[in-house]
């Protein structure tokens, strides 16, 4: 492996556009510590362990990532600290550096890798688009807050930095195990604390490790894309007319959702097939 941070995240300032598109079209990931209260991070984990169990009592409520690790998309309403969070001046400052001033929040869920949870194998998200591949353009972004203090026995997120540039050939979304040397030499093990956030672009190489410890490591996940990107077609953003109007129009003005009259359960499209076996360790 090649690197621990002990922060999870790696500083970008205030929001600095020069640092945000060094540390973006560089690394691939950048953050910023403590960007939330504890107070709102607890919120956020009671607001997710609820969903979770929810979740696991509804057929495809729950989508299996490996081995005890599963992932759920939420409407953004059952989350107290929605709003917060997408008009935190971090996230929109790094958003509109990225993808434009017309930027779109499309998905809002979180991973819960439980006790007992595998190795990933290493991989990106989805199929680098066009405009990544030909005009060397990120078009969308992945933005991560956990909800605990992330210790190395945890199954904390590994990340070759750089590799949301990569080509290989076979499957686009998981490399040969023959490039994986490559990738171990690369890795960065991120140990976020509450209060942290990160955003990444979702092509970078990346895994979850073995969650070795009795605790699970839930993660709240919000994707946004640039106006022609296409990841809103994977998710079913949702909000009820009430919740939607009560937004601000700062806020409203960015979601790529469907406004419904009640809510309607969720059934989430991105599956990932490759990630259901998990690796053993050494893998």
């Amino acid at each position: 492996m090649g690197s621990s941070s002990n922060s999870g995240v790696t500083d970008s300032g205030a929001g600095e556009v020069a640092d945000i598109m060094r540390g973006l079209y560089g690394d691939g990931i950048i953050g910023c510590r403590g960007a939330f209260s504890p107070e709102l991070v607890a919120q956020l984990r009671a607001d997710i362990d609820q969903l979770f169990e929810e979740a696991q009592g509804r057929p495809g409520g729950a989508l299996n990532r490996g081995p005890n690790r599963f992932y759920v998309e939420v409407h953004p309403e059952r989350l107290r600290c929605f709003v917060e969070i997408a008009s935190h001046p971090w996230v929109t400052a790094v958003c509109k550096a990225v993808l434009g001033p017309a930027y779109r929040i499309v998905e809002v869920g979180f991973d819960v890798p439980g006790p007992g949870a595998m190795h990933q194998p290493w991989h990106r998200d989805f199929k680098s688009p066009p405009e990544t591949v030909e005009g060397r353009r990120l078009s969308s972004l992945a933005f991560n807050i956990t909800t605990v203090d992330v210790t190395e026995d945890m199954g904390p997120f590994e990340i070759a930095p750089g590799t949301q540039w990569d080509l290989f050939e076979g499957d686009p979304m998981f490399p040969d195990k023959a490039l994986w040397p490559r990738y171990e030499a690369l890795a960065q093990r991120k140990l976020p604390k509450v209060g942290d956030i990160s955003a990444r672009s979702a092509l970078t190489i990346h895994r979850g490790t073995a969650n070795q410890s009795d605790k699970s490591r839930p993660v709240l996940v919000l994707g946004a894309d640039a106006p022609d990107a296409t990841n809103a077609i994977k998710h079913d953003l949702q909000m009820s007319r009430a919740y939607y109007d009560s937004l601000p129009e700062e806020v409203r003005r960015h979601l790529a959702c469907r406004v419904v009259e009640r809510l309607e359960p969720i059934y989430q499209a991105h599956t990932i097939e490759g990630l259901t076996m998990g690796v053993t360790m050494g893998g």
